[in-house]
């Protein structure tokens, strides 16, 4: 997922914290956190987007980020994961 980030623009950027990465650009359009043992969430900053599919409203998540997807596998990043990435990227 990180390659892909850097994919984005010359301006995307990692920022590792504590128990996170943020992805920024100008502001943050979106983190990484683990959540389980076996579970990534990628939380994204979409506000006033409908969930579909796979993204869904951030509930308690973290307040940081309006969506999130859950992540159990390198094969979960698709075309799907990517193109919210996208959008959230170029909404920062």
């Amino acid at each position: 997922m990180a390659a892909f980030v850097a994919t984005l623009g010359a301006d995307a950027e990692l920022a590792p914290k504590k128990s996170y990465v943020s992805l920024r650009r100008s502001k943050q359009f979106g983190l990484v956190q683990p959540s389980t043992k076996t579970r990534l969430d990628l939380g994204l900053n979409l506000k006033g987007v409908e969930p579909v599919g796979r993204l869904e409203l951030s509930g308690s998540f973290n307040a940081m980020v309006s969506h999130r997807m859950r992540l159990e596998s390198v094969d979960d990043v698709d075309d799907e994961v990517r193109d919210w990435l996208r959008a959230a990227y170029e909404r920062a």
